[in-house]
This record gives C-alpha cells, sequence and structure tokens, in this order.
C-alpha cells in the first residue's frame, strides 16, 4: 500500500529547493566580482545593500556569504560583519604549493585519457586566452580562460572531488594572479609554458609535464608573492 504523503510536504522542498538555488546564485555573482577585483580586499559587503541590488531578500544573502567564507574568499570579522579576505604573501606561496601538488597529481592520471577533442578543445581555449592577455579590457576573462585551459587537461582524470578543491584554491588567489599579470605584464611567459604544456600533453610524456607544471605553479606564486610584499610596502 502507497503510503499517504502529508500535505504541504512538496511546497515545502520546492521553497527550500528555490532558497538554495537563489544563495547559490548569489554567492556566484558575489564570487565573481571579487575574482574580478569589483570588490577589494578589506572591502565591507553589506547585507541589505547586497540584497537590495540583487532584489532579494537577507535570507539568501546571508547564506551566500557563509558559502563564500567556506571557500575563504571572506571573513566574517565581529562588529564589521563580512569583509573580503586578504591573503598575506606566505597564504598566497602556500596556497600555490597545494595547487602544485593537487594539479601534478590530477594531471597526471588525466593525461593518458584524452583525447583528440579535448587537446583541440585546450588550443581553441588557449587561443582564446591569449587574445585577451593583449587587451586591457578583456581583463576579467583571463582567470575564466586559464581555468578553462587547465580544467580540459584535468578533466579525464575522473576525480572531481580533487578538481572542486583545485577550483576553490584558483579562485583564492586569481584575483593577485590577474592584478600581477596586469602590472607586470607576463603574458609572454605564461603563453610559452602554457604552449610547453600542451605539447607535452599531446605527446603523452606525463613525467616532463607535470615537472613544467609544477615549476609553472610555484614559480607563480612565488612571483605573486613579491608582487603582493612590494605592492603593501
Amino acid at each position: 500500500m502507497t503510503p499517504e504523503i502529508e500535505v504541504g510536504t512538496f511546497p515545502a522542498a520546492a521553497d527550500s529547493i528555490r532558497r538554495i538555488s537563489l544563495a547559490s546564485a548569489v554567492a556566484d555573482k558575489l564570487r565573481e566580482k571579487i575574482i574580478r577585483g569589483e570588490i577589494q580586499e578589506g572591502e565591507q559587503l553589506r547585507q541589505d545593500a547586497i540584497a537590495r541590488d540583487f532584489d532579494v531578500s537577507r535570507i539568501p544573502v546571508r547564506e551566500a556569504m557563509r558559502q563564500l567564507e567556506a571557500e575563504g574568499l571572506i571573513n566574517i570579522v565581529p562588529h564589521r560583519g563580512a569583509v573580503v579576505s586578504a591573503l598575506s604573501p606566505d597564504e598566497i606561496e602556500e596556497l600555490f604549493d597545494i595547487r602544485a601538488l593537487l594539479e601534478c597529481d590530477v594531471l597526471r592520471l588525466s593525461v593518458p585519457n584524452l583525447t583528440d577533442a579535448e587537446f583541440r578543445k585546450a588550443d581553441e581555449i588557449l587561443q582564446a586566452y591569449e587574445k585577451a592577455l593583449w587587451l586591457k579590457e578583456e581583463v576579467g576573462t583571463w582567470g575564466r580562460l586559464n581555468w578553462q585551459f587547465h580544467s580540459t587537461l584535468y578533466s579525464r582524470a575522473n576525480r572531481p572531488r580533487f578538481i572542486a578543491l583545485i577550483q576553490t584554491i584558483n579562485n583564492n588567489g586569481d584575483r593577485y594572479t590577474r592584478l600581477q599579470l596586469y602590472l607586470t605584464q607576463a603574458f609572454e611567459r605564461a603563453k610559452q609554458e602554457h604552449r610547453e604544456l600542451l605539447q607535452l600533453c599531446r605527446q603523452r610524456d606525463v613525467a616532463n609535464a607535470c615537472d613544467l607544471l609544477g615549476r609553472h605553479i610555484r614559480n607563480a606564486g612565488q612571483m605573486l608573492k613579491e608582487f603582493v610584499k612590494q605592492r603593501r610596502k
């Protein structure tokens, strides 16, 4: 016999889903603004202003804040509320060391399984990325295209939790990486290393691809660490 369903069960569940979806949408918008540098480190996020701008209640905004805090993009500070986090030079170095360990491991698993279609996709993304690097108005796309390129090379690792963790770490460092690239104009090095990485992956040269990727990430971390040190003096 089919059990009876209590009246009101489905509407309550639907409301919960809508609230969660709305909170995720608000979190996505705020995350993008932080990564793009539209909201600066140390800047306070006011729930009432955000709710008004996004035309939502404060409940999904509050839930979005919790999500961004869990990702390390904001801190909840007593008497100030939500504030965009500022990474110290040592924290930046540590994040890039973690990236190197995780991304090399994922690349090692992925490369043997990559298809010609995925190599073509990575090449197309890289072409778009290289064009965007020379256009100041495209600064906001650098991080997205860079992640699309790397994640394509990692896509056959079958490690979704690794990928999610790597993306979260990238989100924390991306705002600094774009700023460093923009001010130092280190475009040729980025282009060269990405091209070499793609070629090694095409050749299924796993050892050298992972070695290059590790150096690529750690060198970027060191450059960024020194850049942030100088900028905050």
